[in-house]
C-alpha cells in the first residue's frame, strides 16, 4: 500500500485549463508565465534589484502615488492587510472599521488580536457605508485609523472613497483602503483621495499569480511607524526593516520570491501598456454588458444601486428553487468556467462572477452568458434562449468610456 502511495505521488501534475470567472485568482497573460519560468537568480544580484526600482515605480503609477514606501509584500492578500493594521497600531490604541462583509470583518479579527480597542461599524451587506454613520459611530472616541474595503470582494459593493476621507480626518485617523479586487480594475486615486495605506492582491485585476501583495504607505502612516513605542508584533510584516530592502540601503529581511516579482513585473507593464482609463473604462462596459445579460436572464443583482456596484465583483441572486452549487458544478464540468459562490451568511445565496483583468473583455462576457442560461435552461429554469447574449452585445457594441 505505501509503495503504491509512492507511485502516485511521483507522476507529473495534470492541470485542466479553466476560464476563471470566479473572485479569484484571475487569467495570466502567456507573458506573464514567461516572465515567471525566467532564469532564478539572487535577491541581492545587481540586475534583480533593478527590477525591484522598475516594480517600485510601476506601483506607484498604479496607486497613483508618490509614496516612498511602496512595494509589494511576499504573501498574499491577507499579508497586506494584516501589515496594513499592525504597523500603526500598538496594544490598547483604537481602531476603526467599517464591516459591510467578510473581508471587513477579517480587519476586525486582526485589529483584536493585535490588542487594538476595535470600534465596529456594521452597514448593511448590499449598500455602501454612509459617511454620516460613520462620523456618528467616532463621535467622542480617538480611533487611529478608519479603514474600510473599497471593493468587497464578498459581496459586491464598491465604497466610494472620497466621503470617507474627511470623515478620518475629522478623526484624526489614518485611512486605510482595501483595494485587493479594485487596483487595476476600478479608479483608484490614493494621493487624490488621501488615503494613507491601501494594499492589494496581485491575482485579481492585476492579472498576475496569487503570492505578492503590493502596499503603499504615505508619510503620516510612515512617520506613525517611526514612532512606535515597541516593536511591531510581527517581525515578517514589519514594514520598517522589510522597507530597507527596498530601499537605499538594500539591507537583507528575507529571500524575496525572485520569479513572482518577474511575473508581476510583466503584469504591471501589461496594465500600463493598455493605460489606467482605457482598462478602467474596459471593466466598467463590461460589468454593464453583464448586467444586462443577467437582467435579460431574469436574474437579479444583489447590489441594487447601480452606483455602488463594483466592476470587478459581480454579485447575483441565487433564484428560487435553483442549487448553487449544481450550477456553478455544470459551468466547470461543461465549459470549464469557474465562477464563485457565496461566503458566510450569503453561502448558497449568491453567485461571484469576476470580470478582472483579461476576463474583462466582451468575449468573456459573452461565453459567460451562454453557458449560464444553457445550465440553467438544462436545470428547468425558464428563460428566453439568446435573450442574454442579445441584451449584452448592445452594451459592447458602443465604445467604452
Amino acid at each position: 500500500m505505501e509503495n503504491n502511495k509512492m507511485s502516485t505521488s511521483n507522476v507529473s501534475l495534470q492541470i485542466p485549463k479553466r476560464l476563471l470567472m470566479g473572485p479569484g485568482p484571475t487569467e495570466v497573460d502567456p507573458r506573464v508565465y514567461r516572465a515567471l519560468s525566467l532564469p532564478v537568480i539572487g535577491h541581492m544580484d545587481p540586475c534583480f534589484l533593478q527590477v525591484l526600482d522598475q516594480v517600485q515605480e510601476q506601483l506607484r503609477q498604479v496607486f497613483r502615488t508618490r509614496n516612498a514606501v511602496t512595494f509589494p509584500i511576499a504573501g498574499t492578500g491577507s499579508a497586506g492587510m494584516e501589515a496594513a493594521i499592525i504597523n500603526f497600531l500598538e496594544p490598547g490604541d483604537e481602531a476603526a472599521v467599517i464591516v459591510g462583509g467578510v473581508f471587513a470583518a477579517r480587519m476586525c479579527e486582526i485589529v483584536e488580536r493585535c490588542g487594538g480597542k476595535l470600534i465596529r461599524i456594521e452597514h448593511p451587506l448590499a449598500e455602501a457605508a454612509d459617511p454620516d454613520q460613520v462620523r456618528s459611530a467616532l463621535s467622542g472616541k480617538s480611533p487611529k485609523l478608519l479603514a474600510v474595503v473599497h471593493s468587497e470582494t464578498s459581496t459586491g459593493v464598491c465604497q466610494p472613497l472620497e466621503p470617507l476621507r474627511q470623515v478620518a480626518q475629522e478623526a484624526g485617523a489614518l485611512l486605510v483602503v482595501d483595494t485587493v479586487s479594485s487596483l487595476g480594475g476600478v479608479p483608484v486615486e490614493v494621493d487624490g483621495w488621501g488615503i494613507d495605506v491601501s494594499y492589494s492582491g496581485t491575482q485579481k485585476c492585476l492579472g498576475c499569480p496569487p503570492g505578492l501583495a503590493p502596499i503603499t504607505v504615505g508619510e503620516r502612516a510612515t512617520e506613525l511607524l517611526r514612532k512606535r513605542r515597541r516593536p511591531v508584533q510581527s517581525w515578517y510584516l514589519d514594514l520598517s526593516m522589510v522597507e530597507k530592502y527596498w530601499g537605499k540601503e538594500r539591507r537583507y529581511h528575507h529571500t524575496a520570491p525572485v520569479n513572482m516579482m518577474y511575473a508581476l513585473h510583466e503584469a504591471l507593464r501589461l496594465l500600463l501598456e493598455e493605460g489606467l482609463e482605457a482598462g478602467w473604462a474596459r471593466h466598467r462596459q463590461s460589468h454593464e454588458a453583464l448586467v444586462r445579460g443577467l437582467e435579460a436572464l431574469g436574474l437579479k443583482m444583489f447590489v441594487p444601486d447601480p452606483a455602488v456596484r463594483a466592476w470587478t465583483v459581480n454579485t447575483v441572486c441565487v433564484p428560487d428553487g435553483v442549487d448553487d452549487a449544481r450550477v456553478r458544478g455544470r459551468l466547470l464540468e461543461q465549459f470549464n468556467i469557474e465562477i464563485g459562490g457565496g461566503l458566510a451568511e450569503l453561502k448558497g445565496r449568491l453567485w461571484r462572477i469576476g470580470l478582472m483583468g483579461q476576463t474583462a473583455n466582451a468575449s468573456c462576457v459573452l461565453m459567460l452568458l451562454n453557458a449560464l442560461e444553457s445550465v440553467l435552461v438544462e436545470i428547468g429554469y425558464r428563460a428566453q434562449r439568446g435573450a442574454a447574449v442579445a441584451a449584452a452585445q448592445e452594451v459592447l457594441a458602443s465604445p467604452a468610456g
